[in-house]
């Protein structure tokens, strides 16, 4: 045997050895980006669903503020109709009523100064 066949033998094992580690290397570095693009979607769809939750609340609160400014100007209303006797229950109700609004109006606006301050 020569020294170029003795070489070629010698060689040969590592060769093949290093392009079964690149083929690993390869299905590896295929996989974790397989796994980026999963995390990326996940994440964009947990903001959307984020999104979606605040857009929720805010009608939610909306609401909440349109049932009481109903009740509040129907409770005014009748208070001014003169055959209509309110009792005691129609002041408790609007005094709540004005109550709740502002502890709830005074609660959104610690939230958003908090917030704020947050970031």
């Amino acid at each position: 045997m020569d020294t170029l066949t003795t070489l070629l033998i010698a060689c040969l094992p590592s060769a093949i050895t290093g392009f079964c580690f690149w083929c690993i290397e390869q299905k590896i570095q295929k996989q974790a980006k397989k796994r980026e693009a999963e995390e990326s979607e996940r994440r964009d769809t947990e903001e959307k669903r984020e999104k979606l939750r605040e857009q929720q609340e805010l009608f939610l609160v909306q609401g909440v503020n349109a049932a009481l400014a109903l009740g509040e100007a129907t409770a005014r209303a009748v208070q001014r109709i003169p055959d209509a006797n309110c009792n005691g229950d129609m002041h408790a109700a609007l005094d709540y009523a004005t109550k709740v609004k502002h502890d709830q109006k005074d609660f959104l606006t610690r939230q958003g100064i908090e917030s704020i301050y947050e970031s």
